[in-house]
């Protein structure tokens, strides 16, 4: 019946196919909108690309620094609608994926494990002016990429500009406005079988631009709607393909442009992502095979306003962005591979997020000897977590334990208030039109203290490991304030452009980013397995990160061929890293020696002919473990010498081939192929055990995924049928570094194949 429903669809949009492609349709790989403007401009040319990487707009080619651009044209063409698209496609990134709903970048080889458990992400990523990238321990959305405006992967430290948490990178996702002059609808049917068993994938995506007042006032309405069957069995809840997503949404953007020279946005967006199960596999138990005695539940909803005001005074452009989110998430996890599966032991945790994030900036109009841009960034986090740790009620009555409310040992309500607060600003300065200097600073202090609310603990595991029976004792968590943990200090930026010709730009950049300071939500307590063990610390400092790199950016041949390419030289210390309690497995936060990443990222566009584009992008990194003590060695389970969690190969290659079949009719033909090689998902030793090997230490394979799209554009609809993993490569992309679980596997999706049906009204 899926085949048949599939089969159906694609007739279907054929017979009512017929008249220019538009780039909000799917996955078909025209160039542009119009056929006929695209061939007056000179269609074999690699275009011009506008970025707004230093806040203020700029061609890509002279920005001093690297960045990867997808316009919504490239995104449609490649058929990225998510993380995993984009990463496959950024040299020097990788993107640890263990399950829908649980992302975490890593750039240029910045970071310990794939995971960051209680730790600020490396890679900053923000939705417009939004920062949505959190910690370790939560969920992170794959937010939906449909009709966005471009996407932008910076890489490097960006701290100047973009605050904690882009220490190694910033990921931005650049919505679309509304268009004030003309009404405009689209939508995209994604219909995908995936896997053996032929799970149904359902994406729907529409877009609607209403002008109300002819150049004034304007709203433009994303929604989409997701129900993905999943291919994953869980062997102990007896679901069959248990990793089943349904994920639902919308972008609300209102544009009032009373004057030529002020508008202001309203933005109002929401997503419920809700994954019904975790993808993360136990080999051992077969391929797409798990076990947990219930679903583990990595569950967001994110609703976000944002107001951006923008006006354009003589020689300098003024924006103020305001932003209030409300990010709640489930992490539900079952926690018995603890214990091989002996002791019955789980963590619900319900998180409750509330951000305000206030920027103002002031960007000089380019085209003078003074480029400069100066601002202000203020946020503002309360973060509430319910952490009810449990048992079963068959374990409890099995094993004779008595005395529990519930099934629930422990029950501890937390709260973590946390502020940003800086001043930044970057200055250019021409010396003539070959040379110029770029400096940017930001000085800044962030803030976070963390509150115990209350709630009760139990000597549950100490009986279940001694194999007591008998009444609990409940003892009461006193509700307590955590100590402040404060930083405060500079991040900088200072880079030397050089122009030889019209069409090479070359720099030499030097840049620092950092994170903010964790404080350890359970610091100060004992283990009730083993008092004699270590205390929990207060928590970590922020780490220091420096960015030497040189790159060249150039167009050759009339624009027909582009390209990039950097080399850099980081210098990480300080490096904040995830350790464990051994008798109790407690996570916390702490601080270790250094490491040094060293590397290489190029890509390259070139149109030899009218029709066919060539793409390639690639990275080598060395990044490594340089200084350590044997204390931090054995708190931390590093080793010196030993690789951070970054594959040493990283890239892909894309060929793209457009011609008309008809004149009503363009037919484009796609393939990309992908490769990351292998990387460690953790330092080799168990922490707080020197010398012995963690059981969890292991590397992904190296693999390399295979995706191909062939679509035909008629005038306002598009019919495209691809295949995601042609080779269906079932390597393991994700190695879990705790001993939690007992599934620490993540593998590639399974081949997909689908057809991609859209219409622009």
């Amino acid at each position: 019946m899926k085949s048949v429903l599939l089969a159906t669809a694609c007739a279907a949009a054929l017979a009512f196919a017929s008249p220019a492609f538009s780039q909000s349709t799917p996955a078909a790989d025209a160039p542009t909108t119009d056929k006929a403007t695209d061939k007056a401009d000179g269609a074999s040319d690699v275009g011009e690309v506008i970025v707004t990487a230093t806040r203020r707009n700029e061609r890509l080619q002279d920005v001093p620094l690297s960045v990867t651009a997808f316009s919504q044209k490239e995104l449609t063409a490649k058929g990225i609608v998510g993380y995993e698209g984009l990463a496959r496609e950024t040299p020097g990134v990788v993107l640890n994926r263990a399950s829908a709903n649980f992302n975490n970048f890593t750039a240029r080889g910045i970071a310990t494990n794939g995971y960051g458990a209680n730790l600020q992400s490396t890679v900053a990523v923000y939705i417009d002016e939004l920062p949505i990238s959190t910690i370790g321990n939560t969920t992170v959305l794959d937010p939906n990429l449909y009709d966005v405006e471009r996407v932008e992967f910076l890489r490097g430290p960006q701290g100047t500009l973009f605050g904690s948490g882009s220490l190694s990178g910033a990921l931005r996702i650049l919505t679309k406005k509304p268009d004030l002059d003309e009404f405009d609808a689209s939508m995209l049917v994604d219909l995908g079988l995936v896997g053996e068993d032929s799970s149904l994938r359902q994406r729907y995506n529409a877009m609607v631009n209403v002008p109300i007042v002819d150049d004034k006032l304007a709203l433009r309405v994303v929604g989409f709607y997701r129900d993905e069957e999943g291919y994953i069995d869980n062997l102990g809840t007896g679901i069959k393909n248990s990793n089943t997503l349904k994920d639902w949404g919308y972008r609300a953007n209102l544009l009032w442009q009373p004057t030529d020279r002020l508008s202001i946005k309203f933005l109002a967006s929401y997503e419920n992502s809700n994954p019904e199960d975790a993808s993360l596999v136990n080999p051992a138990l077969g391929l797409d095979k798990r076990i947990s005695d219930r679903p583990d539940l990595y569950v967001g909803e994110l609703t976000s306003y944002n107001a951006t005001v923008d006006y354009q005074f003589n020689g300098a452009h003024f924006t103020s962005s305001t932003t209030q989110s409300q990010f709640d998430q489930k992490f539900y996890v079952d926690l018995a591979g603890t214990f091989g599966g002996a002791i019955a032991f789980g963590l619900d945790a319900d998180g409750y997020q509330n951000t305000f994030v206030e920027e103002m900036r002031l960007a000089s109009d380019p085209g003078g000897k003074w480029d400069w841009v100066l601002g202000g960034f203020y946020l503002k986090r309360r973060h509430d977590v319910d952490y009810f740790y449990r048992s079963t009620p068959e374990y409890l009555a099995a094993h004779g334990i008595t005395g529990l409310p519930d099934e629930y040992y422990q029950r501890q309500y937390m709260h973590f208030n946390s502020h940003e607060k800086a001043v930044f600003g970057e200055l250019a300065y021409h010396f003539n039109d070959q040379w110029w200097l770029t400096g940017g600073l930001r000085y800044g202090s962030t803030d976070a203290q963390g509150f115990t609310e209350g709630g009760y603990n139990s000597y549950y595991l100490y009986y279940a490991i001694n194999h007591f029976s008998g009444p609990l004792a409940i003892l009461p968590i006193a509700p307590a304030a955590g100590v402040v943990a404060k930083e405060k200090g500079p991040s900088w930026k200072l880079s030397l452009s050089y122009k030889p010709s019209a069409n090479l730009t070359t720099y030499a950049t030097v840049s620092t980013g950092f994170r903010t300071p964790v404080v350890n939500g359970l610091r100060g307590s004992v283990s009730l397995v083993n008092p004699a063990d270590i205390v929990i610390p207060d928590g970590a400092s922020s780490d220091d990160l420096t960015n030497y790199e040189i790159g060249a950016k150039g167009r050759w041949f009339d624009g027909k061929l582009s390209g990039s390419v950097a080399a850099y030289w980081i210098d990480w210390s300080n490096i904040q890293v995830q350790a464990n309690r051994v008798s109790d497995s407690v996570q916390f936060a702490t601080n270790i020696g250094g490491a040094v990443s060293k590397g290489l990222e190029a890509e390259l566009v070139a149109r030899p002919t009218e029709g066919l584009t060539l793409g390639l992008n690639g990275s080598l990194i060395d990044a490594k473990v340089t200084d350590l003590s044997p204390a931090e060695a054995a708190i931390s389970g590093a080793e010196l010498g030993v690789r951070l969690s970054a594959p040493r190969v990283q890239g892909s290659i894309y060929a793209n081939y457009n011609w008309f079949i008809t004149p009503q009719a363009e037919a484009n033909a796609s393939i990309v192929m992908s490769h990351i090689g292998s990387y460690p998902g953790s330092f080799p030793n168990v922490p707080g055990n020197p010398g012995a090997i963690s059981p969890t230490y292991d590397f992904t394979d190296s693999y390399n995924v295979v995706n191909a799209t062939f679509a035909v554009a008629f005038d306002k609809a598009t019919v495209a049928a691809y295949v995601e993993n042609l080779f269906d490569d079932r390597s393991i992309s994700y190695v879990h570094p705790e001993g939690f679980v007992s599934n620490l596997y993540a593998n590639v999706r399974p081949r997909t194949v689908g057809v991609r049906l859209g219409y622009d009204f």
